[in-house]
C-alpha cells in the first residue's frame, strides 16, 4: 500500500497571497527541538545542553514551561564553534 503524500514536501511553502509577488514569502517554517533532541543531534548529554543554555552559549526559547531550541539557535551555536576564538586568533 502506498501513501498518498509520498514524496510530498513535509513543510509546504505558503501560497502567494493576493497583492504579493511570487518570490515574496509570508512566513518561514521554523523547526524547534527539545533539549533531548539537541543532545542527540550534537551527540552530547542532556545536562551539557542545559549547561550551554544556562551559560548563554546556546540560545533557546520557552513556550510555557517547555524549553525549545530552534534550528536557527542550533546553527548559530555550531557557527560559533567554527569561528576562531580571540585566544586562537592571537597565536
Amino acid at each position: 500500500m502506498t501513501h498518498r503524500n509520498q514524496g510530498a514536501d513535509p513543510h509546504p511553502h505558503p501560497r502567494t497571497a493576493p497583492g504579493r509577488s511570487p518570490g515574496e514569502r509570508r512566513w518561514c517554517p521554523l523547526q524547534a527541538y527539545t533539549v533531548e533532541q539537541v543532545a542527540e543531534i550534537l551527540s552530547i548529554g542532556r545536562d551539557k545542553v542545559y549547561f550551554l543554555i544556562r551559560t548563554g552559549q546556546l540560545r533557546s526559547i520557552k513556550i510555557g514551561k517547555l524549553r525549545r531550541i530552534t534550528d536557527r539557535h542550533l546553527a548559530e551555536f555550531v557557527t560559533s564553534l567554527e569561528e576562531p576564538s580571540l585566544e586562537e586568533a592571537k597565536r
